[in-house]
C-alpha cells in the first residue's frame, strides 16, 4: 500500500451512518458521532435507502467522506464512487459498525469504534489496489470461486442490474451474515489465464479459484486442482475465468453464474484513511 497524506481535523466531514448500522448497533453510531464532531466539523446523513446512499455521497462537495457501517456499506460505497469516476481523487473513511467486519479488519481499519473514529481524524491515506470486472463491479478483497454443484447452479438467478438494485435494498433492511454454502459440491471445469497464458485448462477439473490484489498492479492467483495436492499459483493484471457455469463470490456479494469473467487490477485505485504507525503500536 503506497503512504499519500495525513488529514488535518479541521477537514470537513461527510458522515454517512448506514440505516443497518442504526438499527443493529445504534449505541457505537452514536459513539461515532460523538468522537468525529468533538474532532471535526461534520455533516451527518442518515439515508434510508441505496438512492439516498447514493446521493449522500454524490453530494458530498469538499467534504470528506466518512461511511459509518458493515462491509456492505463499504463495498457499496466504494462501487457508487468508482462507477462516478470519482474513487481515485477520494479519500474514503470508515467506522465500522455492524456484523459483518471482517473485510475492513482485512484492509487495515480498526474494527473498534472509538479507535476507527479516532484513525479518521488523525489517520493517513494509504492507497491499495481493487480488482475491477468487465461489468464494472469492485473488489477490494480476495476473489473466490468455489466448487459448485454438479448441476452447475442451473435455474440461479442470472446477474442483472435490477436484481441488484433489489438486493442491495434488502441488505439494507437486515444484518450481513454469511452467503451460504452450496451443498453438493463437485470439481468445476474452467479455463483460468493469467495475462493471457493459460494456468489451468477445461480437462483439469479445479476444486477453487481464488484472486487476490497484491499491491503492486498485480494480483496472486491460486488455483487447487481436484487431482493435486499442491495449489497452481501465478500473478498477473488480467485475470480471465471460463467454462461450465461458475459462481463467485466478491467480499460481501456472491454472483453469478456466469461463463466468462475478466478482472483488472486497477493499481492504486482505492484511498482509505487508516491509522499511522503510531496509532497502530498504540492500539
Amino acid at each position: 500500500m503506497a503512504e499519500v497524506a495525513t488529514f488535518a481535523t479541521s477537514d470537513q466531514l461527510l458522515v454517512v451512518i448506514d440505516p443497518v448500522a442504526r438499527h443493529t448497533d445504534g449505541e457505537s453510531v452514536r459513539i461515532a458521532k460523538d468522537v468525529l464532531s468533538a474532532g471535526a466539523a461534520t455533516k451527518v446523513c442518515m439515508p434510508e435507502g441505496p438512492e439516498e446512499f447514493a446521493r449522500a455521497l454524490q453530494r458530498r462537495g469538499s467534504r470528506r467522506p466518512v461511511v459509518v457501517g458493515d462491509d456492505r456499506a463499504l463495498v457499496r460505497a466504494v462501487s457508487l464512487l468508482h462507477r462516478q469516476r470519482e474513487l481515485a481523487g477520494c479519500a474514503l473513511s470508515v467506522v465500522p459498525v455492524g456484523a459483518g467486519l471482517s473485510l475492513a479488519g482485512a484492509l487495515g481499519v480498526p474494527t473498534g469504534t472509538v479507535a476507527a473514529a479516532r484513525a479518521v481524524l488523525e489517520g493517513v491515506e494509504r492507497r491499495m489496489d481493487v480488482l475491477v470486472d468487465d461489468s464494472d463491479g469492485v473488489v477490494l478483497g480476495t476473489l473466490r470461486i468455489p466448487s459448485l454443484p454438479p448441476s452447475g447452479g442451473a435455474g440461479e438467478l442470472e446477474e442483472r442490474p435490477w436484481r441488484r438494485t433489489y438486493h442491495s435494498l434488502v441488505r439494507t433492511l437486515v444484518p450481513a451474515r454469511p452467503a451460504p454454502v452450496p451443498s453438493g459440491l463437485g470439481p468445476s471445469r474452467l479455463r483460468v489465464e493469467v495475462d493471457g497464458v493459460t494456468l489451468v485448462d477445461l480437462d483439469q477439473p479445479v476444486d477453487d479459484v481464488s484472486v487476490t490484489p497484491h499491491g503492486s498492479g498485480t494480483a496472486t492467483v491460486e488455483v487447487h486442482q481436484t487431482s493435486e495436492p499442491s495449489p497452481l499459483l501465478a500473478r498477473g493484471n488480467r485475470i480471465t475465468v471460463s467454462g461450465t457455469d461458475f459462481r463467485y463470490r466478491a467480499d460481501t456479494t456472491e454472483a453469478g453464474p456466469v461463463r466468462h469473467k475478466t478482472w483488472t487490477v486497477r493499481q492504486n485505485a482505492l484511498g482509505l484513511i487508516l491509522p499511522t504507525k503510531n496509532m497502530e503500536s498504540a492500539l
